[in-house]
């Protein structure tokens, strides 16, 4: 068939719209399909054969277009993440004078600077978890810290859909998706991953590519938890004399006391991310070597706020605000929100970057995806950017060893912050973080006439129940206007969006961890939730009895503890664990909830019954579901017993017996942040929590 004859009989094919796919199988088939149709017409010599097989194809694929990739008239980007561990917006291009980042300064220049940009969450493995499904972690059950709940198998990881796109995906090194499914998800997403993986390994230097490099120079091991000596031979020793940050110098926040440990240790981490920014500069001088510089769209981030106390872990700005710079060069500058050097104050989400990365792509965005995309390339297959967003969502949970529930919602001004266990305070003990001199700086700080307003509200052992700030005129949300009548109409506006999202996205963390398992055993959370059987109903029903926690009367949580659901039962009594005086008769319907059938139930009842003068008869009840078969059970019992402290002294022999079981079930000397089997984990955990109780407690006969 001559060119003449291919115009006439080769149907001429629209570019294919934009599709959504419920999975990545079923998007990878598609795109195969498409190109085999391609192929197959390309080579077919017949004209007959060819309109016979385009009408066949236009019955299996009515919306199937050009295979763009074969295209010369598309150049799809290189994608590249540097992420940043553990960091706020420490940097000379967000206007912190403090800071020595050269690198990552002048890629601002060149960048559009995102001011708006937060985490799923104030951790990283759950906000990992959002980041590779675009999915908010309590929606697929891997909310909690190394969470062993499987994930559908149409959630493979985004880059999946960027390899059957031709792209060839590294990621360099860390993974810590926090899902059983991880495994699965490192097969189909990169082509590597490892400490060596990168963009110069593909195969063919035309290949695009998508590649993220984790660099972990700024995490809070490296930052407060490594001792000095280990610190200055692996991080400080790598900058000159004028580079390293004069701890009299420090800039501390109203939060911090000022001592030598916490000027040192502020110091220290700005050290690691000038180390860090030099690293930055590495990697971009490698896109500029091999002449790619020009062709690759650069987003460097963080994956929370700094991992100093009241960032990490706290839904409070200073731990879920990120830096965000993303390049666009010259060619894809029809792309870009603002000319390079300037600001985007748009909100972003980390649940939007799986959707932005698979629109600039041109990749489809599957439909389960609760992100969307905040960049838009309609140069093939790809669409504009979404709306705006108005709000973004944090969570926080338990992490590690430490018990908690919070969510926040945060708009262009206003953050609200809803604590549903308000009996514990932000400064909770930690074993992990604890290593670091800094901490002990604040737990010796437990008098409210002698600190500072802003450091008290850290250290003291309760939080307010919700928490609202004005972020324009306090952006260290330092000022609680929850309480304001001024702000009354703000507040419940932001009530009712925090409840709305819990019920668009099925938060499922209201479920004890214990009770989650049996739920959702033999499936996975997202799956569950969905089918039919599966009541939605109930879910409200828990979220109002939780919502009670710290606003209602006592009556409403003895009611709580006659419901037939467990979890009902267990928030009941979560309600009279955070009320600062209980009834007799409140102590009486405690005393008989310890021989609930839900250990989660008997365990919170317990927590309440000893908090509330009770501690002879709700200790036993803990020390003896230390023996349990399930860990999820053992640690939540043994956090409740470290947290109980002095009232549970009766538990030192069984919580040094729980110590060794755990020993046994965890290699010695493994590092905290390396992931192991799911029991593993969770002796490691246990093993926090029996430690720490028996050096505050044991210490003291």
């Amino acid at each position: 068939m001559d060119e003449t004859q291919k115009k006439i009989f080769l149907p001429q094919r629209a570019p294919r719209p934009q599709r959504k796919y419920e999975d990545a199988e079923k998007a990878i088939f598609y795109d195969r399909a498409v190109q085999k149709l391609d192929e197959s017409m390309k080579n077919c010599m017949a004209p007959v054969a060819v309109l016979s097989f385009a009408v066949a194809a236009m019955c299996l694929f009515s919306d199937a277009a050009t295979a763009e990739e074969k295209s010369p008239d598309i150049v799809r980007p290189n994608i590249v993440w540097i992420v940043a561990e553990d960091m706020s917006a420490t940097l000379g291009c967000y206007q912190d004078a403090y800071a020595n980042t050269p690198h990552i300064d002048s890629l601002a220049r060149r960048s559009v600077r995102y001011t708006q940009a937060f985490a799923s969450a104030p951790v990283c493995s759950p906000a990992r978890s959002c980041l590779i499904t675009g999915c908010y972690a309590p929606s697929t059950g891997t909310q909690q810290m190394r969470s062993a709940f499987p994930l559908p198998k149409k959630m493979r990881g985004f880059p999946t859909l960027l390899r059957a796109r031709g792209y060839y995906t590294t990621n360099n090194v860390k993974t810590d998706y926090n899902t059983g499914s991880w495994r699965e998800i490192i097969k189909a997403s990169w082509n590597e991953s490892s400490n060596t993986a990168h963009w110069r390994n593909r195969p063919r230097r035309t290949q695009p590519f998508f590649s993220v490099f984790n660099l972990m120079t700024t995490h809070q091991s490296r930052t407060m938890v490594w001792s000095r000596e280990r610190f200055v031979e692996q991080v400080q020793s790598r900058l000159s004399a004028n580079e390293i940050h004069d701890p009299a110098a420090a800039p501390l926040p109203p939060y911090y006391p000022d001592t030598p440990v916490v000027r040192r240790t502020v110091a220290r981490f700005y050290d690691c991310v000038s180390v860090m920014d030099q690293e930055v500069g590495a990697i971009l001088k490698q896109l500029q070597d091999d002449g790619l510089a020009d062709d690759t769209i650069v987003f460097f981030y963080s994956d929370h706020g700094s991992g100093m106390p009241r960032h990490k872990r706290a839904l409070l700005d200073s731990g879920m605000h990120v830096p965000l710079l993303i390049h666009f060069p010259k060619k894809h500058q029809q792309w870009a929100p603002a000319r390079a050097g300037q600001v985007d104050a748009r909100l972003v989400s980390f649940v939007d970057f799986a959707p932005t990365v698979l629109n600039l792509a041109g990749a489809p965005i599957p439909s389960y995806m609760q992100g969307k995309a905040f960049l838009g390339n309609r140069a093939f297959l790809g669409k504009d950017a979404a709306a705006p967003r108005r709000w973004v969502f944090g969570h926080r949970d338990r992490v590690d060893e430490a018990f908690d529930l919070a969510r926040s919602v945060r708009g262009e001004r206003y953050l609200y912050i809803r604590n549903y266990m308000p009996h514990l305070g932000y400064n909770q003990p930690t074993a992990w973080p604890d290593l670091g001199q800094i901490r002990h700086e604040f737990y010796r700080l437990t008098d409210s006439s002698r600190v500072s307003a802003p450091l008290w509200n850290f250290v003291k052992p309760t939080r307010p129940t919700e928490e609202l700030y004005d972020c324009e005129q306090d952006p260290l949300n330092l000022h609680n206007l929850a309480a304001s009548p001024e702000q009354t109409g703000v507040l419940a506006r932001m009530r009712q969006v925090h409840l709305r999202h819990l019920q668009t996205t099925k938060d499922l963390a209201f479920f004890p961890e214990s009770e989650a398992w049996k739920l959702f055993a033999g499936s996975n959370p997202w799956d569950a939730a969905r089918r039919p059987e599966f009541d939605s109903a109930g879910l409200l029903e828990l979220y109002r009895v939780a919502g009670d926690v710290g606003l209602a009367n006592e009556p409403a949580f003895l009611a709580h503890l006659k419901s037939g659901r467990p979890a009902v039962r267990y928030w009941g009594a979560v309600g009279l664990t955070a009320r600062k005086t209980l009834t007799a008769t409140a102590r009486r319907r405690l005393e008989e909830t310890l021989k609930d059938d839900s250990p989660a139930v008997r365990i919170a009842a317990a927590d309440a019954l000893a908090r509330h003068g009770g501690a002879a008869k709700a200790a036993p009840v803990l020390i003896g579901l230390l023996q349990h078969d399930d860990l999820n059970v053992v640690l939540h019992a043994a956090r409740t017993i470290e947290i109980l402290g002095e009232k549970a002294r009766s538990a030192i022999p069984a919580m040094q017996q729980l110590a060794t079981r755990a020993a046994a079930l965890r290699p010695a000397n493994t590092p905290a942040t390396f992931v192991l089997s799911p029991e593993q984990d969770l002796a490691m955990f246990c093993s926090f929590a029996a430690q720490g109780f028996l050096s505050r407690v044991d210490k003291k006969q």
